[in-house]
């Protein structure tokens, strides 16, 4: 059995490894022979995952043609790779990429930091706002008072609440997509939502396609599942899905599932277009696979009079492909755990029977409070409130960043909440190690990664603004000083940091 799950064809690998910007030599620098320098070109391909983990590389006459360079260049440089980890082959099957031990790999999610470390340390860990206030408390005020007849039963409601199932049904018909209440579930959080999902579709061993990068969290969920990670790479900069690598994925690995995050995505920032939409719903329905998507970012436009695509489901009005997740935790408040999806009824159906045997149904009094919200108004005023909330602080972090850290890359999302960032070739890993010791906290690019991709990132959230976000990039430049005289040799971090 084959142990790659895709494949890099000979003029799409040429064309990624004619993207890669080369560093200008310094005086008296030599060039590296040219093996030397097609071997480096895939590797970082891999560590950045432009290149999944698993992907089966061309044959080497094949790419010698592509590259317009001898046989005997791609044989060598592909030997290096083996010797140091980074490509696997066997005969008959090929040769496909890897990641040698010791990598820093994926480990856990994005925990919290508890709130009495954050005086001295600044958390960019979590992409998470405080409450938007006065709005939470009259929530659940709202919520207190609507309650009294739910207490006169036994408050277990597997599908969710009715009243919140038809607020969330009538918005999505709002929206130009016909829903009704039977092809909702009210979940506690998206987490909750897509851990049914996986469930319910994906067995132990099933393939799932993500994209590369993902949202750290879900990816250690379907890890723990079981499941086999099949990493799709996102396309350059803020253009969304590589729609020629998605059909290539969904054909050749037909997995189970696919998920993705289509507007605003975690990490990148990307929004997909509505013909990438079109696309991937037809090439999901063609391959069988469900698509799982991820609305949690949809309502957190920044830029004014940006206009949204439609929905993804609206590319399936059968309702046979897409499962759409939905949740309160990004636009309104990560405390507030509760998610929804939005499925053919028969899918629900099947989602509510099985959640008999997981948590029987998420608390009814942060229901009704989200109900209150969107039966009122309040759910559009506090989502105001978040969007100018984060427009600032991706301002003022972006300002701080171009500041301190010229020779770091990224582009400014739109909307959503994260920032993408590449690190002018220092390790992510290493970044985020001796920046706790000098007073930040920033999560490496491996987390949003399969096995060990994206080395050269860290992912920064729009939490912080003003003289906080001047700090942490004073910080991050600190501690990128750091990472530097060590990989020259030079002195080692402190371990400890003083406030």
């Amino acid at each position: 059995m084959a142990q790659w799950t895709s494949a890099v064809g000979a003029a799409q690998l040429a064309r990624l490894l004619n993207s890669q910007q080369e560093r200008p030599a310094g005086p008296g620098t030599r060039r590296p022979p040219a093996y030397r320098a097609l071997a480096d070109g895939i590797r970082l391909l891999v560590l950045e995952g432009r290149v999944p983990v698993a992907a089966r590389l061309p044959a080497e006459r094949e790419l010698a043609l592509s590259l317009s360079v001898s046989r005997t260049t791609v044989a060598a440089a592909y030997e290096a790779l083996r010797a140091e980890g980074f490509l696997e082959s066997r005969r008959g099957a090929g040769s496909w990429t890897a990641v040698p031990a010791g990598n820093p790999l994926p480990a856990r999610g994005l925990e919290p930091l508890p709130p009495e470390t954050l005086g001295s340390m600044i958390d960019l860990g979590c992409a998470a706002l405080p409450a938007p206030e006065p709005w939470l408390t009259r929530a659940v005020q709202g919520a207190l008072e609507e309650l009294p007849p739910y207490a006169h039963t036994h408050g277990d409601y597997p599908a969710g609440l009715p009243a919140l199932r038809q607020t969330l049904a009538d918005r999505y018909t709002a929206r130009g997509i016909p829903t009704m209440p039977e092809q909702i579930m009210v979940t506690t959080g998206a987490m909750g939502a897509i851990d049914a999902i996986c469930h319910l579709f994906a067995g132990r061993g099933e393939r799932i396609a993500v994209e590369s990068p993902s949202y750290a969290n879900i990816l250690q969920l379907m890890r723990e599942a079981g499941a086999r990670l099949v990493p799709v790479a996102m396309a350059e900069g803020l253009a969304g899905w590589d729609m020629d690598r998605w059909r290539q994925v969904l054909r050749d690995a037909a997995p189970r599932l696919a998920y993705v995050v289509a507007d605003f995505h975690n990490p990148t920032g990307a929004l997909a277009d509505e013909d990438q939409r079109r696309q991937l719903v037809d090439a999901a329905r063609s391959a069988g696979t469900v698509l799982v998507v991820d609305e949690t970012m949809s309502e957190l436009r920044l830029d004014e009079g940006l206009a949204l695509p439609r929905p993804v489901c609206g590319f399936d009005p059968a309702g046979s492909t897409v499962v759409t997740v939905g949740s309160a935790s990004k636009a309104f408040w990560a405390g507030m755990r509760i998610g929804w999806v939005r499925a053919a009824p028969d899918v629900i159906r099947s989602l509510v029977a099985a959640r008999a045997y997981a948590d029987l149904g998420t608390p009814v009094l942060e229901q009704l409070a989200v109900n209150w919200l969107l039966s009122t108004g309040g759910w559009e005023q506090a989502v105001d409130v978040r969007r100018d909330q984060a427009r600032e602080n991706r301002d003022a972090l972006v300002g701080a960043l171009r500041r301190e850290l010229p020779d770091w890359e990224f582009d400014v999302p739109r909307g959503g909440l994260t920032l993408w960032v590449r690190t002018g070739g220092l390790s992510g890993s290493r970044l985020a190690e001796v920046g706790e010791r000098v007073g930040v906290r920033v999560p490496s690019g491996p987390r949003f990664g399969v096995d060990g991709a994206f080395e050269g990132y860290v992912r920064l959230p729009f939490t912080v603004g003003g003289a906080v976000a001047d700090e942490a990039a004073s910080r991050l430049a600190a501690a990128a000083r750091l990472v530097e005289s060590g990989a020259r040799g030079g002195a080692e971090a402190p371990r400890t940091f003083v406030a």
